[in-house]
């Protein structure tokens, strides 16, 4: 039997739902205890030390077909020590594509030993009202899947069902979704096309907000993972230090930030087929 004492959750989700999805697989796993990580805000002044007799979950979301850069970043020092692990990815509907085959082989590296992974879905961080990509998910029906993946994976430790071993091949075969061949080819002519106009005339389109909206509650100031917005001039992106994850957007009471990427139309002309949660032990 592996993992006795407790799960160790380790997340970043700045819009909430890689937390939503992970909350929902911890609750199939209960009553056994756990500690909660958040890296969405910050990251650990220490490293983070996991006993072999623990779980670990690790929830990111996905950002392009990979694991968001500032997750791994924060992530980097945590060390497990043949630690059993579970890999949670989010992504918006479209494709995780590499993305859970990177987590394992990041959390692998630093002593973990992955033995279930899922891919999730949660609502685009780019949707909005005109071009709206997986409203409302996780929605009742993703969580109730998640809650009981949780359960199969609690039971199949608690029974030794389930072995110490990297799953490396296992989630590359994974990674494989079907799309529609018109979708894809319609997704790749755009990529192809804004590629060309950002080398003829790069620009990087933020989140702004509109200052006669804008009510300085501070609730931007207080859900920005990167600290892009300043109390007191939150009509101000740091563009800097933003990473348009649309924390803010979807945070704002007033509606007073909007963020309109140019890969909101294209995302939701082509992947509205919706996509259900994959699992893998």
């Amino acid at each position: 039997m592996i993992g006795s004492q407790k799960i160790v959750t380790f997340c970043f989700s700045p819009t909430g739902t890689s937390r939503k999805n992970m909350m929902a697989v911890v609750s199939g796993m209960t009553p056994i205890e756990y500690k909660h990580i958040d890296f969405t805000y910050k990251t650990p002044e220490d490293g983070l030390m996991v006993s072999r007799e623990d779980v670990a979950i690790f929830s990111v979301p996905v950002y392009g077909g990979k694991v968001a850069p500032i997750a791994l970043q924060r992530m980097d020092k945590v060390k497990g020590n043949m630690t059993p692990a579970v890999l949670i990815v989010t992504y918006g509907n479209r494709n995780f594509e590499q993305a859970l085959v990177q987590l394992e082989e990041f959390v692998s590296a630093r002593g973990f030993l992955p033995i279930a992974g899922a891919a999730l879905i949660g609502e685009h961080s780019y949707s909005n009202a005109q071009y709206p990509i997986a409203i409302g998910r996780p929605d009742t029906k993703d969580l109730d899947s998640a809650r009981k993946f949780g359960e199969k994976v609690m039971n199949k430790i608690q029974t030794g069902e389930i072995s110490c071993k990297h799953s490396i091949d296992i989630a590359k075969n994974m990674s494989a979704l079907e799309t529609p061949e018109t979708a894809l080819l319609a997704f790749r002519t755009f990529i192809q096309e804004y590629t060309r106009q950002q080398q003829e005339n790069p620009m990087k389109v933020y989140p702004s907000a509109t200052a006669e909206v804008c009510s300085h509650c501070g609730m931007c100031v207080d859900v920005c993972p990167t600290q892009a917005i300043i109390i007191g001039h939150e009509e101000v992106t740091d563009t800097s230090r933003c990473i348009r994850c649309c924390a803010c957007v979807k945070g704002c009471p007033s509606g007073a930030r909007t963020f309109v990427s140019p890969f909101a139309r294209p995302l939701f002309e082509n992947f509205q087929m919706r996509r259900e949660p994959l699992y893998i032990f």
